[in-house]
């Protein structure tokens, strides 16, 4: 045997030992001699550099340094789930479901939701290219050194994988290998480490490879994204990925009925503990990807997936001082801060009220005990008081009238949960709050520039609004504390690059109040610059998909202020993007507008989400349900009948693909 052949030889019989330990849990032999293999091949590898392969199980060793993880976007998009906590919620969501698909029999996927770090790996012919965060769900970092070094990720898959796809899953330390870290580090004389998903979470960022080798980190997958992937249901996919070589949890089960859901989640309710890993609850999917692509998705969560989480979780401390947030949008928020407590392995020191109301239903005092829960939210909430322990003298909270920040009388508007600050150009968290969302990651996303540096700025006088940022200069910066000459270059050049960021992410920027990532996309889309937009009416405005009256006052409202309309006209002047791009404009026209579409089967020449952005691109509205509005009906094949039905009861136009395109090129 030459050497090429001795080290390809190695390199499969290592892999096949790795898949055996780390995905099957079944060794075939000793960790001494899958070390003395493993050396043996390092040393082959040393003496011939000619044969690398960047899949070898040697990479898993570590040893590449990554000092800055690159931000790169997802092809397909990571959603959110929607969360529900009881059976009623469940019917509630199936019911929704059914209203979509008609009478099509619907069966569901449950999968234990496990609690890690989200993680996306790309793999093109079988071999893992790129490891992506989960981010903000459009862009995550680049984390593909690190992820190699994890056992349970093949680096080669094998069987009969599609040529190209993500599979996207969570990056977990189990119990058992997170205590035993703690015990090292405990008899090192560190602080142990508070739990296992954040500790997983801060593994991937860590700069060495070499260090997170050293971490018992699993790799969990549970679903895949791309095209002609070959698989009609969820069920399917998690038996293909096991198939490939990827660490897919058995407990997975296909239920007929939310009754069964029920019965899945009631059971690992109580049995979870007995999992080598955290989870939090149960993951239900519509089982058939055909349906699923029916569904589709909301802005920030498919319809075809629910969340049911387990009970929270509760603990009891004592409320120290209620004290006010004010928020950029001028919402009052009151916090409860509290002794610390331990609660699902954090400690607690803080919990959101809410609002007046909250605290008046509670009849929550300072110095109560009080039941603290960690649930669905990420900040704990007070759920009631042990009145029981109440001090004899205890007086009722009485909510603040004035500012915290600027003693401005607050308000509260009919139907609205908060109070409010109305000096939004006076109040300084409301200034600062606005400059930190504008250069936030999803929108501005300036590099040297962040909340803390913001503040400072803003103390001494050198910025009152965002588009002070425009007339910074380094000579301005360098005498303010902290602050070297390279960060100080660093800021300005930032500054000057974000002129690049597109219009629709310029509009996300400006801060108007519930214009978020998807409804600032909708709205460049729809109106494709600043202009038309600031004088769009309300009407104009609730014509847009998912446009509703709430946003749309908001808007308006927005550009009436000529404090707001004079800061827009100076970056209009210091370069910033407030036009969609030629090259976004070429794609669009207004051939659809005032038009509804449902697009329902499965499709030859087009996918169904390339079918969609036409209609969008094209001015037109896609619509997941059928009604007397529906413009048109595009059939493709295995089309749910229950469709069929209402659009011909409905008069509505049923046209074909093909229909569809000579439509688009008339």
């Amino acid at each position: 045997m030459n050497i090429q052949d001795k080290i390809t030889s190695l390199r499969n019989e290592l892999r096949e030992h790795n898949y055996k330990y780390y995905v099957l849990d079944e060794p075939s032999i000793s960790d001494y001699e899958f070390d003395m293999k493993l050396e043996e091949l390092q040393k082959l590898e040393a003496e011939h550099p000619e044969f690398y392969d960047p899949t070898s199980p040697t990479i898993r060793v570590g040893g590449m340094v990554t000092k800055n993880f690159e931000t790169v976007p997802h092809e397909h998009r990571m959603y959110s789930l929607d969360n529900s906590y009881s059976k009623e919620d469940l019917e509630d969501w199936e019911k929704r479901v059914q209203r979509i698909l008609g009478d099509a029999e619907v069966e569901f996927t449950c999968e234990l939701k496990y609690d890690g770090a989200s993680i996306s790996l790309t793999y093109e012919d079988g071999k893992l290219v790129k490891a992506v965060t989960r981010g903000d769900g459009f862009q995550g970092d680049d984390v593909t050194n690190n992820i190699k070094t994890i056992k349970s990720v093949p680096l080669q898959l094998k069987g009969d994988y599609p040529p190209k796809f993500d599979i996207r899953g969570e990056i977990i330390l189990t119990l058992e290998g997170f205590a035993k870290m703690n015990a090292e580090r405990v008899e090192a004389g560190e602080d142990p480490y508070m739990n296992p998903r954040n500790t997983a979470s801060g593994s991937l960022k860590l700069q060495d490879s070499a260090l997170v080798a050293q971490r018992p980190l699993e790799c969990l997958l549970y679903s895949i994204a791309g095209d002609d992937l070959g698989v009609s249901s969820q069920f399917e996919v998690l038996e293909k990925a096991r198939s490939w070589g990827f660490k897919v949890p058995t407990v997975a089960k296909l239920c007929k009925s939310t009754t069964e859901v029920m019965q899945f989640a009631d059971y690992w309710e109580v049995n979870r503990h007995n999992l080598p890993y955290e989870t939090d609850g149960v993951v239900v999917k519509i089982n058939s990807i055909q349906h699923q692509d029916e569904l589709g998705y909301t802005a920030k969560s498919p319809r075809w997936a629910m969340a049911y989480k387990f009970k929270a979780e509760q603990a009891t401390t004592t409320l120290n001082k209620i004290t006010y947030q004010v928020g950029r949008t001028g919402a009052i928020t009151p916090v409860a801060n509290l002794a610390p407590v331990l609660l699902a392995g954090t400690t607690v020191k803080r919990a959101s009220l809410h609002n007046a109301d909250q605290i008046a239903k509670l009849d929550v005092r300072e110095g109560d005990s009080v039941f603290v829960e960690k649930g669905g939210e990420i900040i704990p909430k007070i759920i009631k008081v042990d009145f029981t322990k109440r001090d004899a003298g205890s007086k009722p909270t009485e909510y603040i009238t004035h500012c915290p920040e600027c003693g401005t009388e607050l308000i509260r508007k009919e139907g609205e949960a908060q109070h409010f600050c109305p000096n939004d150009m006076g109040c300084p968290p409301q200034i600062t709050g606005r400059i930190q969302h504008f250069i936030s990651r999803k929108a501005m996303d300036i590099e040297g520039l962040g909340g803390e540096t913001v503040e400072l700025l803003f103390k001494e006088g050198l910025i009152g609004n965002y588009a002070d940022l425009y007339t910074l200069t380094k000579e301005q910066i360098l005498p303010l504390e902290r602050m070297a000459d390279k960060s100080a270059e660093n800021l300005v050049n930032g500054v000057q690059a974000s002129k690049e960021i597109p219009f629709e992410r310029v509009l996300f920027a400006l801060g108007i109040r519930y214009v978020g990532e998807t409804v600032a996309k909708k709205l460049a889309k729809a109106f494709k610059n600043i202009d038309a937009l600031m004088v769009a009416s309300q009407e104009q405005l609730i014509a847009v998909d998912e446009i509703g009256e709430r946003i749309a006052e908001s808007v308006v409202n927005f550009f009436s202020e000529p404090a707001n309309v004079e800061i827009i006209d100076r970056l209009k002047s210091y370069g910033l993007q407030f036009s969609l791009s030629e090259e976004q404009l070429e794609n669009q026209t207004d051939k659809f507008k005032g038009q509804t579409f449902v697009v329902s089967g499965v499709f030859e020449s087009i996918s169904r989400n390339d079918l969609k952005k036409m209609i969008e691109d094209n001015g037109g509205k896609v619509s997941s349900s059928i009604s007397s509005k529906t413009s048109f009906l595009v059939a493709g094949d295995k089309m749910g009948p229950s469709k069929k039905t209402k659009a011909e009861t409905l008069g509505v136009p049923i046209i074909s693909e093909q229909e569809f395109l000579q439509k688009l090129e008339v």
